[in-house]
């Protein structure tokens, strides 16, 4: 077993955190059936504390594993089809796709073709990603990703590279052939030293035939209830991206879903459900002010933090911030993005930073929770 700290964890490379070790699944085309989820369940509660995170990724991450456990959980997981062969094959099967996808659609098509190229693909730096957005409209903007397949307003199947405002024109049969060619051409024009696409873009001028259709405008953000014609499916929230193992399975159980789709939204899409009767600690109100707010897990499950979080962050939800993101430290796990107030965690004290990242100069430090309630009022 390789345990690694500071890393994007799998299961085969889990990441050792200060609740034991963090084990991410990635679901493919973002589904799990009712057997894979009530599994990883119950994984969660033998094996580990029951906390389970769905992640920006549309991944699923169970926490606090035993070093003890570890070997019985992979076993557990390959029996239940959530394990990839080793990790290479994981590590490059990092495809966030659109939740309103149908089977046998252009999407659910496009991902097994793409996912029999990987291999194709030169190395790349760990944080790439693919998005699939090719829905109706496209509504992974937000999300992680460096390549993007969508379509633009006349229909046309495009592959964008992240932070283009224009894509290259496709067609279904030679969409892997072009994922390979952008890749190479980000490794082959210094783009593993930037990182991101959209970083490297910054310096780098894509070539001009790929740039030849505008992209199409981002649809409105998916929120809790029900999933939008002609889906059957009940959208819940996740508050934080937490969820809780014994919670999960009793929603599960009692919606009588088929199987789950993972979001990057904090949402999870219960397929083939109408209504909710009791939805626990998931969220079904679409104008909860917690959907607004980010916040790792914090001290003491994370190792690098020194605050707690979450907890803070319930308290100054109700503040309707514009743009709220509590940081157990300044790498800002989950949301590494420009907020309007950051509250970054620094030797047991918060850190302000307005209009920032968690990582940028702050504004005023050494707060303590009573301080940033009478701050923020």
């Amino acid at each position: 077993m390789s345990v690694v700290k500071g890393w994007c964890p799998d299961a085969h490379r889990p990441m050792l955190s200060g609740d034991g070790l963090l084990v991410r699944i990635r679901p493919r085309l973002g589904r799990l059936t009712i057997k894979q989820v009530l599994e990883l369940c119950e994984i969660s509660l033998t094996h580990g504390n029951g906390a389970i995170d769905l992640t920006s990724r549309a991944n699923i991450q169970i926490r606090g594993i035993r070093k003890t456990n570890y070997r019985k959980l992979l076993d557990r997981l390959a029996t239940f089809d959530l394990l990839d062969k080793d990790s290479n094959t994981e590590s490059r099967r990092n495809i966030l796709t659109t939740p309103l996808w149908k089977s046998g659609d252009i999407t659910d098509v496009l991902h097994s073709e793409i996912s029999k190229c990987l291999s194709d693909l030169p190395n790349l730096p760990s944080k790439i990603g693919i998005a699939l957005d090719t829905g109706l409209v496209p509504m992974l903007g937000t999300a992680s990703a460096d390549f993007r397949f969508e379509f633009n307003s006349s229909r046309v199947l495009m592959l964008r590279a992240d932070g283009a405002t224009h894509g290259r024109a496709i067609e279904l049969d030679n969409a892997p052939e072009a994922l390979i060619q952008m890749a190479k051409w980000f490794q082959e024009s210094g783009g593993i030293q930037a990182g991101r696409m959209a970083r490297h873009l910054v310096t780098k001028n894509l070539p001009k035939e790929w740039q030849s259709h505008p992209a199409q405008p981002q649809a409105k953000a998916l929120k809790p209830g029900p999933a939008p014609s002609p889906h059957k499916g009940y959208f819940v929230g996740v508050p934080f991206g937490s969820l809780d193992a014994k919670a999960f399975t009793s929603l599960i159980l009692q919606a009588k879903t088929t199987a789950i789709r993972c979001t990057p939204w904090r949402l999870i899409l219960l397929e083939g459900v109408e209504e909710i009767d009791n939805a626990y600690d998931f969220i079904t109100d679409p104008n909860d002010p917690i959907l607004k707010v980010h916040a790792c897990p914090g001290a003491p499950a994370c190792s690098s933090a020194t605050v707690e979080t979450r907890a803070v962050a319930r308290l100054l939800a109700s503040k309707n911030l514009a743009g709220l993101h509590l940081s157990g430290c300044a790498k800002g796990c989950a949301h590494p993005h420009l907020s309007h107030t950051t509250l970054v965690g620094q030797n047991g004290a918060y850190n302000l930073v307005e209009g920032g990242h968690p990582w940028d100069q702050p504004s005023q430090q050494g707060l303590s929770a009573s301080d940033l309630q009478k701050l923020l009022d």
